[in-house]
Formats: C-alpha cells, structure tokens, sequence
C-alpha cells in the first residue's frame, strides 16, 4: 500500500424498484417510497436514501476484494456526505484513494489505513463523498 493509490468501482446502476425496495425497509419517507409525494416534494420525483448509496457502495468495495481475502474491517467514517441526489436510472462509478497509512504503535501486526470514497454519477458530479479508515494486518518487519 501507498498513499496516493487508487481503486475504481462502478459502474452501479440505481434501478427504481431497488431505490423503493430499499427505503421500505430502511428508510421509509415519503421522497423515497411514494411517486405522488415525492413528485411534489422539493426533489421532484424519488430519491435513493443516502444509507441506500452507502450500502451499495460498500458492497461494490467488498466484492472487488482490494486486498484479497483480508476481511475489510472498518473502523470509522469521517466526513460523510450526500451532495447530490441518487435518482433512478443514474449510474454510479467509485474511487477509493489511500490518504494515510498508520501503523499501530502498541499491536505491530495492524495498521490503519485511511481511504478516501467519491462516488459519482453519470455525468461525474459527486453525490456522495466520505473518509474511511480501515484496520490491515501489516507484513512482518524482517531484519537484515
């Protein structure tokens, strides 16, 4: 790993019926679930929830294993925002950059990566952006 290395994911397609099969069950308000209110709502039509975003992203990191068989273990997330809403039909693309790279002054197996997530749209404006840190089992120091 080092600092400035990038990872592209995507595309993600925003189907309609995942944005309202999501938000059912998650994050069931009106700009969500229902066309009428959402049509006269200040969106103009359904909107994905963030949390929907959030999670389909996540799911593209996991499924692109970056690091293998390493298990992505989150620690926390900084900075997290929505800027644009994700509407049906929009395509989604990622790029995951390491900003930092810590290693764990008192455990020397692990470290803590720090990756920066920008998530897009089809015409590339940032719809969601946040800043990651991951713990990663480092490589043993071996002595010359």
């Amino acid at each position: 790993m080092q600092v400035g290395q990038q990872w592209h994911g995507g595309p993600i397609e925003m189907t309609e019926a995942d944005i309202i099969r999501f938000a059912s069950e998650y994050d069931p308000q009106p700009m969500h679930i229902d066309n009428a209110a959402a049509a006269s709502g200040r969106f103009g039509g359904i909107i994905a929830s963030g949390w929907h975003v959030a999670s389909v992203v996540m799911r593209d990191f996991v499924e692109a294993a970056p690091f293998g068989s390493t298990p992505l273990l989150g620690l926390k997330i900084d900075d997290l925002t929505w800027r644009v809403p994700v509407r049906p039909g929009d395509v989604l693309r990622i790029t995951r950059e390491v900003v930092d790279i810590a290693h764990s002054k008192s455990k020397p197996d692990r470290g803590v990566l720090t990756m920066r997530m920008t998530v897009t749209n089809q015409e590339g404006a940032v719809v969601m952006a946040f800043t990651n840190l991951i713990q990663m089992p480092t490589r043993p120091v071996i002595d010359s």
